[in-house]
């Protein structure tokens, strides 16, 4: 499998990989995060004309896992990591993070950082294993902090939440 900028055609098919993402939610009794729209294409397509939209390919081309990126306070913010969970378990999100990280490096930038559930195993638990660590209040940046009321706003902190951050 390959990674590499999405392509316009393709922003309907990542919002169907984010429906299908999201379903697992369900199993946790997250439904309202199951049932959450995906990025609008507007979005998306911001974040693909900015460079900040990468997928990973099958053998046939079609994407199946897609990340959303932006820099945030000198680091590579993940807003948003998403893989089908027809091929979950296989290292895709692995790879994209990785990815982003060596791109994110040549930018000169000095970590990537992200927002996650710290009950959903898939989410703070696995970040974790990839060597981010979860921040303190006091080490939030501004623009984590904006990033954290925008959750709250749209309701995501009706579950533990927490900013995480992996030097590069």
């Amino acid at each position: 499998m390959r990674i590499r900028p999405a392509e316009p055609c393709e922003l309907p098919l990542l919002q169907d990989i984010e429906r299908a993402a999201g379903e697992p939610f369900r199993s946790v009794g997250m439904a309202a995060v199951a049932d959450d729209d995906p990025p609008p294409l507007g979005e998306l397509e911001r974040y693909r004309r900015s460079g900040g939209l990468w997928v990973t390919e099958t053998g046939d081309g079609r994407p199946v896992a897609y990340l959303l990126t932006e820099p945030v306070d000198g680091a590579a913010h993940i807003e948003q990591l998403s893989v089908h969970p027809d091929v979950a378990r296989r290292g895709l999100g692995r790879g994209l993070i990785d990815h982003l990280a060596a791109v994110a490096t040549d930018d000169g930038l000095c970590a990537l950082t992200l927002t996650t559930f710290t009950e959903v195993p898939w989410n703070a638990p696995y970040y974790t294993r990839l060597g981010f660590r979860t921040l303190g209040e006091d080490e939030l940046t501004e623009g984590l902090r904006n990033i954290r009321k925008a959750e709250a706003v749209h309701g995501l902190d009706r579950w533990p939440r927490v900013c995480m951050r992996r030097p590069l």
